[in-house]
């Protein structure tokens, strides 16, 4: 039946309408380009590194929501555990050794948190494979021993920060012999195609080792490497912490209350209990991280550059990469899409729908720390940190297009990029008023997005 007329008027009237606003700021900026060429490259690259966390925050939150279909509110607590947790890691060389923030209760609930995720993890992924092959005690055996280890070892890298490179080691020599022997796999099924793979995972075992171990030689003769590596034990803490509230809370509550609403007001719970908790532990006052690298300034084209904020942009840019080839290339992303399409559906035909759904609140949980990590190196850390990086991640996929990997990256240095030069006749207290106005702005005219979901 065709809409009646007075209907399709008012359409017309919000499409100029809108077309007036976006012609009005492109004027805008075109003739604040034109007044201060260096002031406007200034702003431009201010916008794209600060856009490039907003970024990180919209794919992270584009892949939980396009996989569960609501709102969870509790990403937001990922990215401030993110920054703290490399706080908690380094505080004594953030603030020249005047502060000491180990806490033994979070270290064992941390790592409490760590062994129940690897223990779930060990039981859902290798028990249908093992069953036939060992006794049921043997795998529960092995699976809690593993899980408990785990645990340990967290609680011990967590208590003891100023060894963290040499603690790590160990685990860095695993990885890298993994994945030098995956790789080398991948290389020769491509050179031999159909070829036996057993001989050659043997043959090539002591070349993986030997890079393994190179590598964790290497770190742990490495005093600069313990900010760093304080990055990878935060963000897969926070992400350990986001599989934790969906298999331990989330899954329930879907189950019973089927309601986006109820989920809503849980997950709200959640990032208040966390922001609550980060205020005991560290205080509510501002805390600094410890300088990375490329924090001196550059005069580049009269604007000041810093290296580490390129570096930000470019890690934007490699996680879209990273999840379009995940998503887009393997049997896993295949699995999210079936899941995000129909997930009563995607059970009928097989799919463990409980696994995929935790690894994709993993992986957001992840970028999320991320983000907060990167943010938190540009500014100071603050207990409510994450509520305003969920809501300016979530506005920048609103922007962007909610559902696409594309629209979040876009809309990310759109809102970036929008910010700071709002800002520029304005007192920088303006910013976060500038980015609500936008979302406004994009719900009333553009509520599909710069790159709308197809």
């Amino acid at each position: 039946m065709p809409l009646p007329e007075q209907f399709i008027g008012r359409g017309d009237h919000q499409r100029r309408l809108g077309v007036a606003l976006a012609a009005l700021v492109i004027a805008y900026i075109s003739w604040k380009v034109l007044q201060s060429p260096e002031q406007a490259l200034q702003f431009t690259y201010n916008g794209l590194s600060v856009g490039a966390v907003y970024a990180l925050l919209a794919m992270g939150f584009t892949v939980v929501y396009s996989t569960v279909w609501f709102f969870d509110l509790s990403y937001g607590a990922a990215a401030a555990m993110g920054a703290y947790g490399v706080f908690y890691l380094r505080s004594q060389e953030a603030l020249g050794g005047q502060y000491e923030g180990n806490n033994p209760i979070v270290n064992v609930v941390l790592g409490a948190v760590v062994a129940g995720v690897v223990g779930w993890a060990l039981h859902a992924a290798l028990s249908g494979r093992l069953r036939a092959r060992f006794r049921r005690g043997t795998l529960l055996l092995a699976a809690g021993a593993l899980s408990a280890g785990s645990g340990l070892y967290t609680v011990l890298v967590l208590a003891f920060p100023a060894e963290i490179n040499l603690l790590l080691s160990p685990a860095v020599c695993a990885v890298t012999a993994l994945l030098s022997s995956w790789a080398l796999c991948r290389l020769y099924r491509v050179l031999r195609p159909g070829a036996r793979l057993a001989p050659f995972v043997a043959a090539s075992a002591p070349v993986s080792g030997a890079a393994g171990l190179a590598c964790a030689l290497l770190v742990a003769g490495a005093d600069g490497s313990r900010l760093y590596l304080s990055w990878a034990v935060s963000c897969a803490v926070a992400g350990a912490v986001g599989l934790a509230l969906y298999r331990g809370l989330y899954i329930y509550m879907r189950e019973r209350a089927h309601s986006p609403l109820v989920m809503l007001v849980a997950s709200l719970g959640v990032l208040l209990a966390v922001t609550a908790a980060i205020t005991l532990v560290f205080e509510s006052a501002p805390r600094p991280l410890p300088e990375a690298f490329g924090s001196d300034p550059r005069t580049i084209g009269g604007a000041s550059i810093k290296g580490f904020n390129l570096f930000t942009i470019g890690v934007a840019v490699a996680g879209l990469l990273f999840l379009r080839l995940l998503l887009g290339a393997t049997t896993f992303g295949k699995q999210v899409r079936a899941v995000g399409d129909d997930e009563e559906v995607a059970k009928v035909v097989g799919i463990n729908t409980t696994v995929v759904i935790a690894t994709v609140f993993f992986i957001g949980a992840v970028l999320a720390a991320l983000a907060g990590l990167l943010s938190g190196h540009d500014t100071a850390v603050q207990p409510r940190m994450g509520l305003l990086l969920l809501v300016k991640g979530w506005i920048a996929s609103v922007v962007g297009g909610i559902g696409n990997l594309y629209g979040a990256l876009l809309g990310g240095f759109a809102l970036g990029l929008v910010e700071q030069f709002g800002i520029w006749d304005l007192a920088g207290e303006w910013r976060d008023l500038i980015s609500f106005v936008v979302l406004i702005l994009f719900l009333s005219f553009w509520p599909t997005g710069l790159l709308p979901r197809r």
